[in-house]
């Protein structure tokens, strides 16, 4: 669980620095040279304003001088001093500025380089979790309040830790100054920016806690934002007329968030100013006792200016400090989601066996259950399989009977509740996780659109021969893409989808003869799964489509989910499920002479044809 904001101010306090190591580890990583020049830039600034505003009194004090001069010597003198501390503040001006311009420049290259580097890190978890993990609505509003909010954190910390070094350092270099005058002006000093500080840690608390608890109103915001613009969405939006609903329910939303936000503003703001007032009082006492200490002559002109400059400037450092605190409080509380995202546990794949003893076994199912988290129904119950090599098998079932589940199982996407699934006479968890992962091709029903060129959308079936055209072509044919390919402007170049320019946009029957030469790339599977492969074909195209897959899986295990029986009806075994049990097996003409459910199926979508 990522930290809640504590209530104790001293715990409060400590808590601003929980992360920052973190922050600056990972700042480091990104540019050691930036990090350096930020760190020395900072000092430097945190020295210069009180320098300056000390020249600046002598400069006043050098002009008082000559003007009260009654000698040309002396005034000669006189006006030689405060030529010089002009020149020296100018100087120092300068520099502070040039600091200032280095301090912007590194912050704004670290923003650039930092947002990618924490977006690879989130990229690079999300690579290991498990499909679970993306399911889970919980686990999703880690990730997303991950990627939102926690992407420029790490460097606000750490800008926010060099900003508070600087203006301790200030508050050293003017306290030092104004302890001349008198140390219960030092006293003064702090004791007047406390109240600020408790309030605003307050606030910051507040902000946070609203923020995690935003996080599934946010998620419904961006997913009615997508359904309205995106183009898999929007024909249905426009003609359900769902445009107004949708739209609505995305303004009310932000009406539910505007109304907290702009009471967390308001009473943010309104305690901000009177304890600005106290601030203010505060600047005025000691204007005044200074004022009145020059007339009485304990201090000069010129140290008068000094001390009234040199205590607002302290106000200013002791203002930026504790907003600063307050910052890092709030960065680490926003820095903890992405630490909780980070840092969560997945299951590694323990296996590191490439193959199995026994390869001529096929793939064993023994008593596997599964149940998704939460449910208290099994999706799978105690199913037992055998499914040789150079077999096909079919399984037929209502939707939500389990059939697209046993294939998660089968390709690691899942893992069993209880009993176990052995390929090769090795247990699938023995497997390593990219070694099993070759060996099966699958494609799923709702298969993916790449907005990629076709070339690429196909060959990325095996990755590691996405440059080799001539399996491209191959696979193509193999699954009946080749001949619109042809037809497309740019031939197997032609952008596909609509998100880029020129991209041309593909039918359903399409899209899965995409997907189907996407599998056979796959040649070097030894097992190949097809998920409802050819609901948008017709069924002259699905019969050639078949007669290629059987040629090409003659050795291999094949595995099709198919709500159609004229492709049923070609595999060598067949299962039925119902309710994640097993209820007949068996070959086509066996299960007809049963005269179950199988048989009833068939007749009934065989009528239609008649």
């Amino acid at each position: 669980m990522a930290a809640e904001p504590p209530s104790n101010p001293v715990t409060r306090f400590l808590a601003v620095f929980r992360y920052s190591a973190l922050a600056m580890r990972i700042v480091w990583d990104t540019s050691a040279a930036l990090t350096l020049v930020m760190a020395v830039v900072t000092i430097v600034n945190g020295v210069l304003p009180a320098l300056i505003t000390f020249i600046g009194g002598l400069f006043v004090d050098a002009v008082a001088t000559a003007i009260a001069a009654e000698n040309a010597a002396a005034v000669v003198q006189a006006r030689a001093d405060v030529l010089f501390y002009v020149l020296v503040e100018a100087g120092l001006v300068v520099l502070m500025t040039g600091a200032q311009r280095a301090n912007t420049v590194s912050r704004s290259i670290l923003q650039v380089l930092l947002g990618n580097k924490i977006n690879v890190m989130i990229l690079e978890k999300a690579m290991t979790l498990e499909l679970s993990h993306f399911e889970d609505a919980e686990y999703y509003d880690k990730l997303l309040r991950a990627r939102r909010e926690a992407s420029s954190r790490p460097l606000g910390l750490v800008v926010k830790t060099f900003d508070l070094l600087r203006d301790l350092i200030a508050l050293l270099t003017i306290g030092a100054w104004l302890f001349q005058f008198s140390p219960w002006v030092v006293v003064l000093l702090v004791l007047t920016g406390l109240p600020a500080f408790v309030s605003e840690a307050n606030f910051s608390g507040q902000a946070f806690r609203v923020m995690r608890r935003r996080s599934p109103e946010r998620r419904m915001q961006f997913y009615l934002e997508m359904v309205l613009t995106r183009e898999d969405g929007v024909k249905e939006v426009k003609l359900l007329q769902l445009g107004k609903l949708f739209l609505q329910r995305y303004v009310n939303i932000f009406r539910n968030i505007y109304k907290e936000d702009r009471s967390l503003v308001l009473r943010r703001n309104f305690w901000g100013y009177l304890l600005g007032l106290l601030s203010s009082a505060a600047l005025y006492f000691a204007y005044g006792w200074v004022g009145f200490a020059a007339i009485a002559g304990a201090i000069t002109i010129g140290q008068m200016t000094m001390y009234i400059a040199q205590f607002r400037l302290g106000q200013t450092a002791i203002s930026n400090s504790l907003a600063a605190v307050n910052g890092m409080y709030e960065d680490n509380l926003y820095l903890s989601t992405l630490t909780e995202y980070l840092n969560h546990e997945v299951p590694e794949p323990t296996g590191d066996r490439d193959s199995g003893p026994e390869p001529d076994d096929g793939v064993r199912f023994e008593n596997v259950s599964f149940s998704y988290p939460g449910s208290v129904k099994p999706a799978l119950d105690n199913v037992c399989l055998h499914i040789r090599p150079g077999e096909s098998l079919a399984i037929v079932g209502e939707n939500g009977s389990g059939k697209t589940t046993l294939i998660k199982l089968l390709s690691r996407l899942y893992t069993p509740s209880a009993g176990r699934i052995v390929l090769e006479g090795l247990e699938l968890s023995e497997w390593e996780i990219e070694a099993l992962r070759r060996k099966i091709g699958v494609i799923f029903q709702d298969f993916a659109r790449y907005q990629l060129p076709v070339g690429e959308n196909i060959g990325i079936g095996d990755v590691e021969e996405l440059d080799n055209e001539p399996q491209v072509r191959e696979a193509a044919r193999k699954g009946m893409a080749d001949v619109f390919i042809h037809q497309l402007p740019s031939d197997y170049r032609t952008q596909l989808g609509t998100w880029f320019k020129d991209g041309k946009e593909l039918s359903g029957g399409q899209w899965q003869k995409i997907a189907l030469s996407r599998a056979f790339m796959r040649n070097k599977a030894d097992i190949l799964i097809l998920d409802e492969p050819t609901a948008a074909i017709d069924a002259r195209a699905e019969a050639e489509i078949f007669a290629h897959f059987g040629k090409l899986t003659a050795n291999r295990i094949s595995i099709i989910i198919s709500h159609r029986f004229s492709t049923v009806r070609m595999a060598d075994h067949i299962i039925v499920l119902d309710q994640g049990k097993i209820t007949e097996e068996g070959s086509h003409a066996e299960l007809l002479r049963a005269d179950n459910q199988y048989a009833r199926l068939f007749k009934l979508q065989a009528k239609g044809y008649q």
